[in-house]
């Protein structure tokens, strides 16, 4: 069903990231600013819907998250429509959700060939498909073509005030994107950790059959990193009481 290229040395090799940026934003009407944020899987799921329509439920493509577990769902997602479409990729999303520069664009080099050799020109909605979701980093103000019209007298500051109030604002915009980075990797802690005291609590109900299957899982569980110790204040005595200073 799909074309597939195996080698992208005649193609997308020889952009730059700031052109694979601009072919994305232009062709799904994202704002994505760096190539690190495709680690999310989003805006594949939507160029397959593009290329193959039918493969990919968009309405489960989480477009606008911050939690790992969830861009591999968007992965998982964009690799079964690989298999519907007969897309021959194994993808490495292992390497892909964390973020780094040059794995995400090694992998968004060969997914523009393979959108060059089976995009048939069709069009597409891409914000109405997604359901008016805007996707990427929002763009500043200063950034961005506006209407003219009237602005508050606050911001017409004196000479020398101005810098002063836009790095201000700039280091709120960065707190913000901070205390929800924040708040997404404490979520994706609380998420694994529930998984974690699931598997110990399952572990703990048949520990009494001696499988050795179950003893290998509670091995891994509380092995520890060389060097590591429990802080002196949780010794427990012989009675299995905490000791009392």
């Amino acid at each position: 069903m799909a074309v597939n290229v195996y080698s992208t040395n005649q193609t997308s090799d020889n952009l730059s990231r700031h052109d694979i940026l601009a072919w994305l934003n232009d062709s799904i009407q994202t704002n994505y600013s760096k190539i690190e944020e495709l680690c999310t899987g989003a805006a594949y799921c939507q160029f397959m819907d593009i290329l193959f329509p039918g493969t990919v439920q968009l309405k489960k493509v989480k477009f606008n998250t911050k939690l790992e577990h969830e861009y591999i769902q968007n992965f998982k997602l964009l690799q079964n429509a690989f298999k519907k479409s007969q897309t021959d990729k194994v993808i490495p999303v292992d390497r892909l959700v964390k973020g780094r520069f040059q794995d995400n664009f090694e992998f968004v080099q060969w997914f523009k060939s393979v959108f060059d050799a089976n995009y048939q020109g069709n069009e597409y909605d891409a914000v109405a498909a997604r359901d008016g979701q805007q996707v990427g980093a929002t763009t500043k103000p200063t950034n961005r073509v506006s209407p003219a019209v009237k602005k508050p007298p606050p911001q017409r500051q004196p000479v020398g005030g101005a810098g002063d109030s836009g790095k201000v604002e700039e280091l709120k915009q960065q707190l913000n994107e901070m205390r929800l980075t924040i708040e997404g990797l404490e979520k994706e802690r609380d998420f694994y950790f529930g998984k974690l005291r699931d598997i110990e609590i399952t572990c703990q109900e048949y520990e009494q059959e001696n499988l050795p299957a179950l003893k290998s899982v509670c091995d891994i569980l509380y092995q520890t990193e060389d060097g590591f110790a429990p802080p002196e204040d949780e010794v427990l005595v012989d009675n299995g009481e905490e000791e009392e200073y």
